[in-house]
C-alpha cells in the first residue's frame, strides 16, 4: 500500500543490539545498590570559622554499602595528614552517607591540605580538606547539606536557630561484663525551633495520630502519600538523641533499647530515620532527658557517641566503654 513502510523484525533485532551497544556499562554498574562488598569513601564537608580566628575543618564518609558496616583501625588504612594519623576521625563506619561526622581544628595561617586517607576493601580513596572560601560552612549550609531545608530556602525563625547543646549526666567513662546494661542518660537543651516546626504538622496527620490511639485504621495525610519532589535528601525536623558506635577496638555489636534512631541517611520508606517517609518519630520527654540502655556481645572498647539533633543542627558528646569477659566459675 502506497505510504506505508515494513519494518522487518531482522532490522527490529538489529537495531535494539545497536542501541545496547551505546550503553555505558559503568553508568548501569553505578546505578547499582548493594548490601556489602563495596568501600567506603571520605569525604570533605568544609570549614567552620571559630572566633579566634582559628578554622575547624569538618570531614564525613559515604558507605557504599546498605548493610555492611566496616571497622578500621587508625593506622596505614586510616589516617590524617600532615600531623599525627588519629585527629579523631572514626575507625567504625556505618552504611551509606554520614555528614559532618568529625572535626579538626587548624590555626589562622594553616594553608596546607589536611587529606584523610582511607583504605577499604582493597581500595585506597582520599578527601582534600582546604580552606576555599566556596567551601565555607555555617549553620544554613549545614541544615540544607543534611535535608532540613529545601534549596536556597531560608526564614527569619530558621536562621535565627542554634545548634541543641547535649550532657552525658552518667558519665564519659565505664567498665561493665559483657551482655551486662548500662543506662546511658542525656539531658538536651534546645531554642525550641522544633517546636515551631511540631505546628506545622497537617490536621491530617495529627487525625492519623489520633486515630491510630482509638485503635482505628490509621490514615495518611496526602503529604504522606506524595511522592518525593526534591533530588536532595529531606530530613524530617524533629527533636532527639540517637547514640551509635564510633569506635571499635573489639568485634561486638552494641544493643541498644529503645532502638536508636538512625544518624545515616537511610531514606527506605519505613526506615527509623528522619530521611525515611513514614517516619515514625520518637517522643520527646518533658524533662529534656533521653535514658538509653546499652549491652554489648563481645569483649573491648568501644566509643559511643550520642547526637542531640534538633532535625536542622546538631551537637555530638562521646563515652568510652571497656567490656570484659564474663568471668568463669
Amino acid at each position: 500500500m502506497t505510504g506505508v513502510s515494513h519494518v522487518t523484525p531482522g532490522f527490529v533485532a538489529i537495531a535494539t543490539l545497536f542501541c545496547l551497544a551505546l550503553v555505558d556499562p559503568g553508568d548501569a554498574k553505578a546505578q547499582l545498590s548493594y548490601q556489602s562488598g563495596q568501600n567506603v569513601s571520605p569525604a570533605y564537608e568544609g570549614w567552620i570559622q571559630n572566633e579566634d580566628g582559628s578554622k575547624t575543618m569538618v570531614f564525613g564518609y559515604m558507605n557504599r554499602n546498605w548493610s555492611e558496616e566496616l571497622d578500621v583501625p587508625i593506622g596505614k588504612d586510616n589516617f590524617l595528614s600532615p600531623g599525627p594519623e588519629d585527629q579523631g576521625q572514626p575507625t567504625h563506619f556505618r552504611p551509606r552517607r554520614n555528614r559532618f561526622v568529625f572535626k579538626v581544628r587548624v590555626p589562622a595561617d594553616f594553608d596546607e591540605e589536611l587529606v584523610w586517607t582511607l583504605t577499604t576493601d582493597g581500595k585506597t580513596e582520599h578527601a582534600y580538606g582546604t580552606l576555599g572560601i566556596d567551601q565555607a560552612l555555617d549553620d544554613i549550609v549545614i541544615a540544607s547539606e543534611t535535608g532540613a531545608l529545601g534549596v536556597g530556602s531560608s526564614t527569619a525563625e530558621v536562621r535565627a536557630n542554634r545548634a541543641p547543646s547535649i550532657t552525658i549526666e552518667s558519665g564519659s567513662q565505664y567498665s561493665v561484663r559483657v551482655g551486662q546494661p548500662l543506662e546511658l542518660v542525656v539531658r538536651m537543651d534546645d531554642d525550641g525551633l522544633s517546636e515551631a516546626y511540631e505546628g506545622w504538622i497537617s490536621r491530617r496527620e495529627r487525625a492519623a495520630a489520633a486515630a491510630a490511639a482509638r485503635e482505628e485504621p490509621p490514615r495518611l495525610s496526602r503529604g504522606q502519600l506524595r511522592p518525593p519532589i526534591r533530588i536532595t535528601v529531606q530530613k524530617a525536623v524533629w527533636h532527639h538523641v540517637a547514640w551509635f558506635m564510633y569506635r571499635s577496638e573489639g568485634g561486638g555489636t552494641p544493643s541498644f533499647d529503645p532502638p536508636q534512631v538512625k544518624t545515616w541517611e537511610d531514606t527506605r520508606t519505613g526506615a527509623n530515620s528522619p530521611w525515611a517517609p513514614l517516619w515514625t518519630r520518637p517522643p520527646i520527654p518533658q524533662d529534656g532527658i533521653w535514658r538509653t540502655t546499652v549491652s554489648f556481645d563481645e569483649p573491648g572498647t568501644y566509643i559511643l557517641r550520642a547526637r542531640g539533633d534538633d532535625g536542622a543542627l546538631y551537637h555530638d558528646q562521646d563515652v568510652t566503654i571497656v567490656v570484659s569477659a564474663i568471668a568463669s566459675e
